[in-house]
Protein backbone atom coordinates (compact mmCIF):
# COMPACT_ATOMS: atom_id res chain seq x y z
CA UNK A 1 0.00 0.00 0.00
CA UNK A 2 2.74 2.31 0.81
CA UNK A 3 4.42 1.63 -2.61
CA UNK A 4 1.02 2.70 -4.17
CA UNK A 5 1.02 6.00 -2.12
CA UNK A 6 4.26 6.66 -2.62
CA UNK A 7 3.56 6.67 -6.78
CA UNK A 8 0.75 8.75 -6.40
CA UNK A 9 2.94 11.36 -4.65
CA UNK A 10 5.48 11.19 -6.84
CA UNK A 11 3.10 11.71 -10.09
CA UNK A 12 1.16 14.25 -8.20
CA UNK A 13 4.50 15.82 -7.39
CA UNK A 14 5.50 16.33 -11.27
CA UNK A 15 2.41 17.78 -12.12
CA UNK A 16 2.70 19.96 -9.82
CA UNK A 17 5.96 21.10 -10.46
CA UNK A 18 4.92 21.49 -13.88
CA UNK A 19 2.27 23.74 -13.67
CA UNK A 20 4.21 25.69 -11.30
CA UNK A 21 6.61 26.02 -13.51
CA UNK A 22 4.81 26.98 -16.07
CA UNK A 23 2.19 29.35 -14.36
CA UNK A 24 4.76 31.36 -12.25
CA UNK A 25 6.35 32.77 -15.51
CA UNK A 26 3.62 34.99 -15.75
CA UNK A 27 3.37 36.09 -11.80
CA UNK A 28 5.07 39.42 -11.07
CA UNK A 29 6.93 37.83 -8.37
CA UNK A 30 10.98 38.00 -8.11
CA UNK A 31 12.78 35.73 -9.99
CA UNK A 32 14.04 33.92 -6.28
CA UNK A 33 11.15 33.57 -4.94
CA UNK A 34 9.71 32.08 -8.12
CA UNK A 35 12.59 29.57 -8.08
CA UNK A 36 11.54 28.74 -4.78
CA UNK A 37 8.63 28.02 -5.20
CA UNK A 38 9.24 25.79 -8.10
CA UNK A 39 12.14 24.03 -5.41
CA UNK A 40 9.12 24.20 -2.78
CA UNK A 41 6.65 22.23 -4.97
CA UNK A 42 9.43 19.61 -5.80
CA UNK A 43 9.69 19.33 -2.02
CA UNK A 44 6.16 19.30 -1.05
CA UNK A 45 4.05 18.14 -4.14
CA UNK A 46 0.66 19.06 -4.50
CA UNK A 47 1.10 20.93 -1.21
CA UNK A 48 3.77 23.39 -2.49
CA UNK A 49 1.09 23.81 -5.31
CA UNK A 50 -1.70 24.49 -3.60
CA UNK A 51 0.56 27.61 -1.23
CA UNK A 52 1.86 29.15 -4.29
CA UNK A 53 -1.72 29.56 -6.03
CA UNK A 54 -2.89 30.60 -2.40
CA UNK A 55 0.17 32.42 -1.40
CA UNK A 56 1.37 34.35 -4.39
CA UNK A 57 -0.36 33.96 -8.02
CA UNK A 58 -2.07 37.07 -8.70
CA UNK A 59 -6.18 36.49 -8.84
CA UNK A 60 -6.47 39.45 -10.79
CA UNK A 61 -4.22 41.92 -12.84
CA UNK A 62 -2.85 44.47 -11.39
CA UNK A 63 -3.73 42.89 -7.66
CA UNK A 64 -0.44 41.27 -6.32
CA UNK A 65 0.99 44.55 -4.54
CA UNK A 66 -2.71 44.08 -2.55
CA UNK A 67 -2.46 40.54 -2.61
CA UNK A 68 0.84 39.52 -1.25
CA UNK A 69 1.06 42.25 1.21
CA UNK A 70 -1.10 40.27 4.00
CA UNK A 71 0.99 39.09 6.89
CA UNK A 72 0.30 35.52 6.56
CA UNK A 73 1.28 35.52 3.04
CA UNK A 74 4.52 37.79 3.59
CA UNK A 75 5.50 35.19 6.29
CA UNK A 76 4.42 32.31 3.48
CA UNK A 77 7.06 34.01 0.99
CA UNK A 78 9.85 34.01 3.51
CA UNK A 79 9.50 30.23 4.97
CA UNK A 80 9.64 29.36 1.47
CA UNK A 81 12.72 30.96 0.60
CA UNK A 82 14.42 29.75 3.46
CA UNK A 83 13.07 25.83 2.95
CA UNK A 84 13.60 26.32 -0.90
CA UNK A 85 17.27 27.37 -0.40
CA UNK A 86 18.13 25.37 2.51
CA UNK A 87 16.55 21.81 1.09
CA UNK A 88 18.81 22.18 -1.46
CA UNK A 89 21.85 21.77 0.48
CA UNK A 90 20.50 19.56 2.99
CA UNK A 91 19.25 17.15 0.41
CA UNK A 92 23.16 17.56 -1.08
CA UNK A 93 23.44 16.05 2.05
CA UNK A 94 21.32 13.35 2.87
CA UNK A 95 22.21 11.89 -0.44
CA UNK A 96 26.06 12.46 0.66
CA UNK A 97 25.52 10.64 3.85
CA UNK A 98 23.43 7.57 2.77
CA UNK A 99 25.73 6.74 0.07
CA UNK A 100 28.93 7.47 2.40
CA UNK A 101 26.78 5.30 5.09
CA UNK A 102 27.63 7.90 7.47
CA UNK A 103 26.92 7.56 11.40
CA UNK A 104 23.86 9.94 11.99
CA UNK A 105 25.48 12.62 13.87
CA UNK A 106 28.06 12.72 10.36
CA UNK A 107 24.76 13.13 8.21
CA UNK A 108 23.17 15.85 10.72
CA UNK A 109 26.27 17.77 10.48
CA UNK A 110 26.87 17.54 6.99
CA UNK A 111 23.07 18.28 6.65
CA UNK A 112 23.25 21.57 8.59
CA UNK A 113 26.27 23.09 7.01
CA UNK A 114 25.41 22.33 3.37
CA UNK A 115 21.99 23.31 3.64
CA UNK A 116 22.85 26.71 5.66
CA UNK A 117 26.13 27.11 3.50
CA UNK A 118 23.70 26.91 0.83
CA UNK A 119 20.68 28.68 1.96
CA UNK A 120 22.89 31.55 3.79
CA UNK A 121 26.16 31.95 1.04
CA UNK A 122 23.34 31.40 -2.06
CA UNK A 123 19.95 31.51 -1.90
CA UNK A 124 19.06 34.62 0.95
CA UNK A 125 22.82 36.57 0.61
CA UNK A 126 23.68 36.18 -3.62
CA UNK A 127 20.16 36.35 -4.74
CA UNK A 128 19.07 39.19 -2.12
CA UNK A 129 22.00 41.34 -2.69
CA UNK A 130 20.43 43.84 -4.63
CA UNK A 131 17.30 44.18 -2.67
CA UNK A 132 20.02 45.15 0.39
CA UNK A 133 22.06 47.84 -1.77
CA UNK A 134 23.98 45.84 -4.07
CA UNK A 135 26.92 44.75 -1.54
CA UNK A 136 27.68 40.77 -1.34
CA UNK A 137 29.20 41.56 2.25
CA UNK A 138 26.32 43.39 3.22
CA UNK A 139 23.84 40.88 2.26
CA UNK A 140 25.92 38.20 4.36
CA UNK A 141 25.70 39.94 7.59
CA UNK A 142 22.22 40.89 7.22
CA UNK A 143 20.75 37.73 5.95
CA UNK A 144 23.20 35.79 8.77
CA UNK A 145 20.87 35.53 11.58
CA UNK A 146 17.23 35.29 10.19
CA UNK A 147 18.77 32.27 8.17
CA UNK A 148 20.46 31.18 11.53
CA UNK A 149 17.08 31.09 13.23
CA UNK A 150 15.02 29.79 10.76
CA UNK A 151 17.49 27.23 9.61
CA UNK A 152 17.44 25.92 13.23
CA UNK A 153 13.31 25.69 13.38
CA UNK A 154 14.18 24.05 9.65
CA UNK A 155 16.18 21.35 11.32
CA UNK A 156 14.48 20.48 14.20
CA UNK A 157 11.02 19.68 12.99
CA UNK A 158 13.12 17.75 9.85
CA UNK A 159 14.81 15.54 12.05
CA UNK A 160 12.48 13.52 14.31
CA UNK A 161 10.23 12.52 10.83
CA UNK A 162 14.03 11.63 9.33
CA UNK A 163 14.98 9.28 12.13
CA UNK A 164 11.45 7.69 12.35
CA UNK A 165 10.48 7.12 9.23
CA UNK A 166 13.68 5.69 7.54
CA UNK A 167 13.82 3.04 10.58
CA UNK A 168 10.59 2.15 9.88
CA UNK A 169 9.81 2.98 5.72
CA UNK A 170 12.08 -0.36 3.71
CA UNK A 171 15.11 1.11 1.90
CA UNK A 172 14.47 4.54 2.77
CA UNK A 173 17.99 4.68 4.19
CA UNK A 174 19.34 4.22 0.70
CA UNK A 175 19.33 7.66 -1.64
CA UNK A 176 18.90 5.58 -4.26
CA UNK A 177 15.63 4.39 -3.20
CA UNK A 178 12.03 5.97 -4.38
CA UNK A 179 11.44 5.79 -0.71
CA UNK A 180 14.22 7.88 0.86
CA UNK A 181 12.93 10.82 -1.72
CA UNK A 182 9.85 10.46 -0.38
CA UNK A 183 10.75 10.74 3.46
CA UNK A 184 12.61 13.58 2.95
CA UNK A 185 10.08 15.15 1.46
CA UNK A 186 7.82 14.44 4.32
CA UNK A 187 10.51 15.68 6.25
CA UNK A 188 10.71 19.41 4.59
CA UNK A 189 7.05 19.87 5.11
CA UNK A 190 7.18 19.17 8.52
CA UNK A 191 9.95 21.27 9.13
CA UNK A 192 8.07 23.70 7.00
CA UNK A 193 5.28 24.12 9.55
CA UNK A 194 8.10 24.38 12.40
CA UNK A 195 9.99 27.52 10.68
CA UNK A 196 6.54 29.31 9.90
CA UNK A 197 6.27 30.90 12.92
CA UNK A 198 9.77 31.91 13.71
CA UNK A 199 9.68 33.38 10.22
CA UNK A 200 6.41 35.25 11.27
CA UNK A 201 7.97 36.88 14.28
CA UNK A 202 11.45 37.40 11.38
CA UNK A 203 8.98 39.63 9.26
CA UNK A 204 6.60 40.80 11.79
CA UNK A 205 10.28 42.49 13.25
CA UNK A 206 12.17 44.28 9.98
CA UNK A 207 14.48 41.14 10.18
CA UNK A 208 13.36 39.20 6.99
CA UNK A 209 11.79 39.58 3.56
CA UNK A 210 8.19 38.31 2.50
CA UNK A 211 6.59 38.38 -0.92
CA UNK A 212 8.09 40.93 -3.20
CA UNK A 213 6.23 42.14 -6.53
CA UNK A 214 8.66 42.99 -9.56
CA UNK A 215 6.72 44.31 -12.77
CA UNK A 216 8.61 46.26 -15.73
CA UNK A 217 7.64 50.11 -15.60
CA UNK A 218 4.50 51.20 -16.37
CA UNK A 219 2.55 47.55 -16.20
CA UNK A 220 0.49 48.30 -13.48
CA UNK A 221 -3.22 49.98 -14.52
CA UNK A 222 -4.16 53.23 -13.08
CA UNK A 223 -6.94 51.83 -11.60
CA UNK A 224 -4.92 49.64 -9.40
CA UNK A 225 -2.41 52.38 -8.75
CA UNK A 226 -3.35 52.82 -5.03
CA UNK A 227 -3.18 49.16 -4.25
CA UNK A 228 0.68 49.21 -5.43
CA UNK A 229 1.47 52.00 -3.17
CA UNK A 230 -0.39 50.20 -0.18
CA UNK A 231 1.66 46.86 -1.00
CA UNK A 232 4.59 48.45 -1.77
CA UNK A 233 6.49 48.53 1.80
CA UNK A 234 5.72 44.14 1.75
CA UNK A 235 5.40 43.90 -2.06
CA UNK A 236 8.97 45.45 -3.11
CA UNK A 237 12.05 44.26 -2.45
CA UNK A 238 14.32 44.48 1.03
CA UNK A 239 13.74 42.81 4.50
CA UNK A 240 10.45 43.34 6.46
CA UNK A 241 7.32 44.00 5.30
CA UNK A 242 4.92 47.32 6.26
CA UNK A 243 3.84 48.47 9.80
CA UNK A 244 7.36 46.08 11.35
CA UNK A 245 8.13 46.75 15.02
CA UNK A 246 11.48 46.66 15.45
CA UNK A 247 13.14 44.27 17.52
CA UNK A 248 15.42 44.67 20.66
CA UNK A 249 18.54 43.04 20.91
CA UNK A 250 16.91 41.08 23.75
CA UNK A 251 14.40 39.88 21.83
CA UNK A 252 16.87 38.64 18.97
CA UNK A 253 19.12 37.25 21.10
CA UNK A 254 15.86 35.14 23.00
CA UNK A 255 14.66 33.65 20.05
CA UNK A 256 18.19 32.61 18.68
CA UNK A 257 18.55 30.35 22.23
CA UNK A 258 15.02 29.22 21.39
CA UNK A 259 15.92 28.08 17.92
CA UNK A 260 18.97 26.43 19.32
CA UNK A 261 17.32 24.27 22.31
CA UNK A 262 14.86 23.42 19.41
CA UNK A 263 17.66 22.04 16.90
CA UNK A 264 19.02 20.00 20.04
CA UNK A 265 15.75 18.63 20.93
CA UNK A 266 15.46 17.26 16.79
CA UNK A 267 18.92 16.55 17.43
CA UNK A 268 18.16 14.07 20.67
CA UNK A 269 14.79 12.77 19.14
CA UNK A 270 16.93 11.57 15.99
CA UNK A 271 19.70 10.73 17.72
Amino acid sequence: MLEGVMLLWFLLTAAAVAFVAIDIVRTPESVVLKWGFVLLTLYTGPIGAFLYVLGCREPLPGLHERYVAIRWRQVLGSTMHCVAGDGVGILAGAFLGGLLALSPALDITLEYVLGFGFGWSIFQALFMRNSLGGSYRRALAATFLPELVSMNFLMAGMLPVMAFAMAAVAGAQSPLSPAFWFVMSMALLVGFLAAFPVNWWLVARGLKHGMMTVRPPGAVGEAHAPAAREGAGAGHGGHGAGNSDTASTGEIALVTLISFLFFALGVAIAL
